[in-house]
């Protein structure tokens, strides 16, 4: 069952590997291709970060915990 399934699963995990080239990059580092484009959604995980996690990232926020103040 095992001889079976490994090559499968190793096809799988091969098949998500991709060569870029230098020219390419251009087009994948471009703003439309990023995760966070809502400028709401990014400033409410950076608020979400600093509080609750106390893992601020330079954004001004000291401190951590529930929030309250």
């Amino acid at each position: 069952m095992i001889r079976r399934i490994a090559p499968i699963a190793l096809g799988l995990l091969l098949a998500g590997c991709a060569t870029v080239h230098p020219w390419e990059r251009a087009r994948l580092a471009d703003p439309v291709m990023a995760a966070e484009i809502i400028p709401e959604a990014l400033s409410m995980e950076q608020h979400f970060l600093a509080t609750v996690e106390a893992s601020a990232g330079g954004y001004g926020v000291a401190g951590g915990g529930c929030g309250c103040n």
